[in-house]
């Protein structure tokens, strides 16, 4: 009989149960200010739907760990015992604990460690009571009896719980020689079986030197779903020829098997019957059009248009139906923050209340998961620089407890994020003084507010008089930047001393198909990100100034900005030197402007982004390339990297 490797499942368990540690840390953090019953409940549920996955896919620390857990969360449930902040701390640091067994769980590591264990001792005192040894752990070479005669009956719902019979006969096949005897005498008839419900019970023969201990370990996790009876066997009979274990209790144990790393997206039902409903439209259409395979009659012109414009139309929605399976609320990302700003604050001895506003606004599962840790840099730097202590808000006449608002929402064709605070906003006189110090400029005078915001985003930049593990390394806001700017997005920021300030986040709601304005330079053809665009205009001469050193500037509006000529930048011949004779594209990027300089202007569209470092190699001023309608090749411009190699130029 061949068995099954429940290895291909680890990853949804792997998942499934991470949701399940995300939905107790919030419910513990809700209950953090009381009790709540239905809370307990769901907080419950969620460990021993873990606990249970656990012991059926073969990872025995991990489920005696949650079996801690959940006893405790038993007593809270029942009002046995009281809820207490004291509680909702160990409970949270073993969901944390919970989270690092399965980051080793997928990696092939140990899952039990000293922290563990010790984690473990500390819920089984919670309840009064000392902590079994591991699964496993107890040794052959123990003091312990000879043979054992183990009845096992499992409750008729244990098995709905998740838990699986044969794996505990596989950890008890690692302790000694098994005989297993099925009691068949609750079967019912075929007609009244339920499939989900067990009805068989075992007496098994445990014969090798093993203590009691070391059984009662192998069944911990579902002791209070079965009836146990474990006793010595005592009789000075000859040991029987060793009978064989059930086929799988020899296998080797799923918990030494590593699982195949694997991503997935969860997508709902009327998104896939979207999907398929356009297929079929695509199938009619594409029948229509194929009667014009056989010859073409001028008299059918009209239903040939038609049929290109069904084509074009459902090709669209198409396109934006599957881009849609890969669009996920932002929820996820908000989900890590109420725990962050709870330890934050009660580390830095500050009192603040988090508002979570559009948690359901969607964004490609790309952009989402390199969004966390721009928003962690600024979350973190708002609680710590940002709001201040209950002491100083009663002296600026604000209330003891400041507030850290998180808001998503969707603006055109771009998602925003907005990380506010009404704390004391940014200390100009700080930011001058340390960027003189630096040498980041020669004078403050004439510089706007907006002008000294934008020091801190340079690299290294720190205001902190002294390091600390949260901030004060100059490691940060660059970062925060550089991150959001590789994901084709912007950061700006507004602060008022006093009264708080305001980190904007600007994102594509997509990586992979962008919107862009197509220009023309000499015969080769460039996509300049539509996000970008400030505007588009066109030159007289004496709009032109020349500076030392060979650069030029042209006035824009109320300022001077510099041009960089894409010919000069990509080394591509063009026929238009003179200013007048071509276009000026306005563009910004990192909080600063600047005009490319084009032949012409051929129109918008939207591009399919192809990796050029995937396919050649990664180049300067250059995100990627797109494919046009006449199959030549555009490449489409990286307007950050564009501007930071201006800068080079200059400061060269």
């Amino acid at each position: 009989m061949s068995t099954v490797s429940l290895a291909q499942f680890h990853q949804t368990f792997f998942d499934e149960s991470r949701e399940g540690l995300d939905a107790m840390e919030t419910a513990l953090l809700a209950l953090d200010g009381g009790g709540d019953t239905e809370l307990v409940h769901s907080i419950f549920r969620a460990a021993h739907s873990i606990k249970g996955g656990a012991a059926t896919f073969g990872f025995p620390d991990m489920a005696a760990f949650t079996h801690e857990a959940e006893s405790l969360l038993d007593e809270l449930r029942d009002g046995r015992r009281a809820i207490d902040a004291g509680i909702v701390e160990l409970l949270l640091r073993s969901v944390d604990c919970l989270r690092g067994m399965f980051v080793r769980a997928q990696s092939g590591e140990a899952l039990a460690d000293a922290h563990s264990e010790q984690l473990r001792q500390e819920l089984a005192a919670a309840v009064g009571r000392e902590a079994p040894p591991k699964p496993g752990a107890a040794k052959l070479t123990e003091a312990g009896a000879s043979a054992w005669r183990i009845r096992f009956t499992p409750h008729r719902g244990m098995l709905a719980g998740g838990n699986e019979p044969l794996r505990m006969f596989r950890e008890l096949a690692e302790l000694g020689e098994l005989k297993v005897e099925p009691a068949l005498g609750q079967l019912p008839t075929l007609a009244a079986l339920e499939p989900s419900d067990c009805y068989v019970g075992w007496t098994i023969e445990l014969r090798g030197k093993v203590t009691r201990a070391a059984i009662a370990a192998v069944f911990e996790w579902v002791e209070d779903e079965c009836d146990l009876a474990i006793e010595e066997l005592v009789e000075a009979a000859p040991e029987p020829a060793p009978v064989a274990a059930p086929v799988a209790a020899t296998a080797p144990r799923a918990s030494r098997e590593v699982a195949v790393e694997s991503s997935s997206v969860r997508v709902g039902i009327d998104k896939i019957d979207g999907l398929i409903d356009l297929v079929g439209e695509l199938v009619i259409t594409q029948s229509m059009l194929d009667t014009f395979r056989e010859g073409f009659d001028a008299n059918r012109i009209e239903l040939l248009q038609q049929g290109l414009a069904q084509l074009a139309r459902h090709t669209r929605l198409l396109q934006e139906s599957v881009m849609g399976i890969r669009m996920l609320p932002i929820a996820s990302v908000f989900n890590r923050f109420p725990r962050m700003v709870r330890d934050l604050s009660q580390k830095l001895g500050k009192q603040v209340k988090l508002d979570l506003i559009g948690e359901q606004t969607e964004l490609d599962k790309t952009v989402l998961e390199k969004i966390g840790d721009p928003l962690v840099h600024l979350v973190r730097n708002a609680i710590d620089h940002g709001l201040e202590t209950p002491d100083r808000r009663r002296a600026a006449g604000k209330g003891e407890t400041g507030t850290l608002r998180l808001e998503a929402s969707h603006r055109g064709g771009s998602i925003v994020v907005e990380i506010s605070d009404d704390g004391a906003g940014l200390n100009r006189e700080a930011i001058i003084a340390k960027a003189l110090q630096r040498g980041l400029i020669n004078s403050a005078e004439g510089m706007s507010d907006e002008a000294v915001a934008e020091l801190i985003f340079q690299p290294g930049f720190s205001t902190a008089a002294t390091t600390t593990d949260l901030s004060g390394r100059g490691v940060g806001m660059d970062v925060v930047r550089r991150n959001v700017v590789d994901l084709g997005g912007s950061v700006g920021i507004r602060s008022v001393a006093g009264q708080g300030s305001v980190f904007t986040i600007t994102l594509p709601l997509t990586l992979a198909i962008i919107d862009g304005l197509t220009a023309m330079v000499g015969e080769e053809h460039y996509i300049v990100p539509l996000a970008s665009i400030v505007e588009s205009v066109q030159l007289r001469g004496d709009a032109l100034r020349t500076v030392t050193g060979g650069g030029e500037l042209f006035r824009f509006r109320d300022s001077w900005l510099p041009i960089v000529r894409l010919r000069d930048a990509f080394g591509c011949s063009s026929s238009r030197a003179d200013i007048e004779q071509g276009l000026v594209i306005v563009v910004e990027g990192e909080g600063h402007r600047v005009g490319l300089f084009v032949d012409a202007l051929i129109g918008q569209q939207q591009a399919v982004v192809k990796s050029l470092e995937a396919n050649y190699r990664r180049v300067a001023g250059i995100s990627g390339a797109t494919i046009l309608a006449d199959g030549s090749v555009a490449l489409i411009v990286d307007v950050a990297g564009l501007i930071r190699q201006q800068g080079r130029r200059r400061a060269a």
